[in-house]
C-alpha cells in the first residue's frame, strides 16, 4: 500500500471518493457520526467521548491516528479492537477495489476503516481527523450528527498554512450545514475564523466560554451548560489540559442526550495511552526501580505548554526529560516551557523513523531553549545514566508519538 503514492502525505479527496465509490459507498451506511477535528486533544476527547458512550450502554466504533505499538489501535469496532481476521480482510478489499490507483497509505486504511464499520452494528461511530480537516480523507461525511473542534494551534504549517487563522479554516472544514458543532478553548484569531464558517452553513454552535463551561472548584470537576450544573471527580487522564478535554466530551454527551452516567463514564474510564501515561512494573522500571517514570507523546508548542503545567502541578521532584523528535517539529517552541520545569534533557534519536532529529540536534535545540542537554545512544542507556546521578527523581520520556510507540513496542 506504501508504493501506491509516492507522497505520504498528499491532502485532496478525490482518490478517497473514488475508492468509496468502487467500494459501494460504505461511509453513507455509517451509524451516526462525531467528526472530531483539532490540534491537540482529539484523541482524549474521542477517548472520554466513547467511555462515556459505552457508561450509558452504547456501543462504539472509533478510528483514530497514528497508532502507537498496532495498526489495530487505529480502528475499534463496536468497543474493541479489530481483529488480524476482519482487517486483513477489509484491507484486501480496499486494495483489490482500488485497483492499483494513486493513493496514500492514509486514505486506503481510512477507507478500509469506514468499510470495517459499515459491515459492523454499532450505536455511534467516532471519526478522528489525520491532518486538517478540509481535505483530510475522514471528511467524507454528509451529515454527522455532531462536529467537533478541540483547540487550534500551530502545528503542521507545511500543509495546513503559516497562521492560526489559515489552520483553523482547515479544521472547520469538517463544519457541516445545519449540524452542530462542538468547539473547545480557542484563540480569538481561530475562533473568529470558526464562527464565521458555522455561520455561513447555519451550524449551531455550542463554544466553550459562551455556551458551556469547565472548570476545577476544590478538587471536583464542575461542568454547566443550560441544561444546567454537573459535579463529577475530576479526570482520570492526568494533566490540567484533560478538564478541557473533558469540558467538549461532556458537551458533546449532553448534546446527544446520554443519561447521568455517561458523564461518571466519560472522566473515569477513559484510557489514552502516552499521554502523560505513568509507566509502572515495567523492565524500563527495572533499569531504575525508584524513579517516577512517565510517557508522553505530545510534540507540538501548545503540547509543550500543557506539559509543562502538569508537571509543575506535581509534588516537587527534581524531574529530567528524556527526548526524541522529529525533524518536522517546532522543537525550540516545544521544548521553551519545559524548560522552566526539567532539570536536565537527555536527547535521542527515534529508532526506525526516517525523519527523526538526530540526538545531537535535539539537545543543542535544548541548550539553546536554556536546558543542561546531553546524548544518549537510546531510552534504555538515557534511564540508566539518570538514575545514577538522580536516582529518586522524576523522568518524563517525550517528544514523539513515534517514540512513545517504540517505548511501548519494546515494553510489550
Amino acid at each position: 500500500m506504501m508504493a501506491l503514492h509516492p507522497k505520504i502525505i498528499d491532502l485532496t479527496l478525490d482518490r478517497v471518493w473514488d475508492l468509496l465509490a468502487a467500494l459501494d459507498n460504505p461511509q453513507k451506511k455509517l451509524p451516526p457520526v462525531i467528526h472530531i477535528a483539532g490540534t491537540n486533544g482529539k484523541g482524549s476527547t474521542q477517548a472520554m467521548i466513547r467511555a462515556g458512550l459505552e457508561a450509558a450502554g452504547k456501543s462504539v466504533h472509533a478510528y483514530t491516528s497514528p497508532h502507537l505499538a498496532r495498526f489495530h489501535e487505529r480502528i475499534r469496532l463496536a468497543g474493541d479492537l479489530i481483529t488480524e481476521q476482519h482487517l486483513t480482510q477489509v484491507l484486501d478489499d480496499c486494495y483489490t477495489a482500488n485497483d492499483g490507483a494513486n493513493i496514500t497509505y492514509f486514505e486506503i486504511t481510512t477507507c478500509a476503516a469506514l468499510l470495517a464499520f459499515a459491515r459492523t452494528p454499532a450505536d455511534f461511530t467516532l471519526l478522528e481527523v489525520g491532518l486538517g480537516g478540509r481535505l483530510d480523507a475522514t471528511n467524507v461525511i454528509d451529515q454527522p450528527a455532531l462536529t467537533i473542534i478541540t483547540p487550534v494551534s500551530m502545528d503542521h504549517e507545511q500543509f495546513l498554512g503559516d497562521t492560526l487563522a489559515k489552520i483553523a479554516g482547515e479544521k472547520a472544514g469538517i463544519i457541516k450545514r445545519g449540524v452542530p458543532c462542538i468547539v473547545g478553548p480557542q484563540h480569538p484569531d481561530a475562533l473568529d475564523v470558526i464562527e464565521d464558517k458555522a455561520a455561513r452553513l447555519g451550524a449551531p454552535l455550542l463554544a466553550f466560554g459562551q455556551h458551556w463551561h469547565i472548570g476545577e472548584d476544590r478538587g471536583r470537576l464542575v461542568y454547566q451548560d443550560d441544561t444546567g450544573l454537573l459535579d463529577l471527580d475530576l479526570p482520570n487522564l492526568p494533566g490540567a489540559h484533560q478538564i478541557e478535554n473533558a469540558g467538549m466530551a461532556l458537551a458533546a454527551l449532553r448534546h446527544l442526550g446520554m443519561p447521568e452516567r455517561a458523564f461518571d463514564g466519560a472522566v473515569q474510564n477513559a484510557d489514552w495511552p502516552a499521554r502523560m501515561q505513568r509507566l509502572s512494573e515495567t523492565r524500563l522500571n527495572d533499569l531504575a526501580p525508584q524513579i517516577d517514570l512517565w510517557l508522553d507523546g505530545g510534540h507540538n508548542p501548545a503540547a509543550g505548554a500543557a506539559l509543562a503545567a502538569h508537571l509543575k502541578s506535581l509534588p516537587k521532584r527534581d524531574t529530567h526529560l528524556i527526548c526524541g523528535m522529529l525533524n518536522t517539529k517546532d522543537v525550540g517552541g516545544y521544548l521553551a516551557p519545559l524548560s522552566n520545569v526539567s532539570d536536565s534533557l537527555t536527547a535521542v534519536s527515534i529508532p526506525g523513523e526516517t525523519n527523526t532529529l538526530s540526538a545531537d540536534d535535539t539537545a543543542t535545540a535544548a541548550r539553546a531553549m536554556g536546558l543542561t542537554a546531553k546524548t544518549a545512544a537510546n531510552v534504555e542507556t538515557a534511564l540508566a545514566d539518570i538514575a545514577v546521578d538522580a536516582p529518586k527523581a522524576r523522568v518524563l520520556i517525550c517528544g514523539s508519538l513515534y517514540l512513545a510507540g517504540h517505548v511501548l513496542r519494546s515494553l510489550s
